[in-house]
Order: C-alpha cells, then sequence, then structure tokens
C-alpha cells in the first residue's frame, strides 16, 4: 500500500463505525459507476424472458428450488 494511501487508512480508521461504513460505502459506489447502456440492455433482457414466460416458451422454477440448489455448493 502506497504511503498517502496508508495514511489515508489510518485517517479512516479512527472515525465511529457509521462513518467509516458512510465512507466505505462511497469508496465502493465510485468503483460501480451506473452505466445507462447496459441498464438499457438488462432491461430489455428482462422484458424480452417475461414475454416469453407469459408465451409459455419459458419455465419459472420455484424458488425453494433454486436456493436449495445454492444450498448444496
Amino acid at each position: 500500500m502506497l504511503e498517502p494511501t496508508q495514511k489515508v487508512l489510518q485517517e479512516a480508521l479512527t472515525l465511529s463505525p457509521t462513518e467509516r461504513a458512510a465512507l466505505i460505502d462511497a469508496l465502493v459506489s465510485s468503483l460501480d459507476r451506473p452505466d445507462s447502456r447496459l441498464d438499457r440492455l438488462w432491461l430489455s433482457e428482462s422484458q424480452d424472458r417475461l414475454q416469453a414466460y407469459r408465451r409459455g416458451e419459458l419455465e419459472a422454477i420455484p424458488a425453494e428450488q433454486v436456493f436449495e440448489e445454492l444450498r448444496s455448493f
């Protein structure tokens, strides 16, 4: 870790838990900037999937089955 980064970290560690959580949230948010192009693509994909489900072209998987499969990992 670079010295300036280490100094920022040491300062951040003196903050209250609430202030540290807010700082973490702001830092993480800065790494994942919204991308309207991707948002539009995902919206279109979700609409296509919903229409296919309503036409009977796709089947839903019960939530309990999905969670059970995840637990088996």
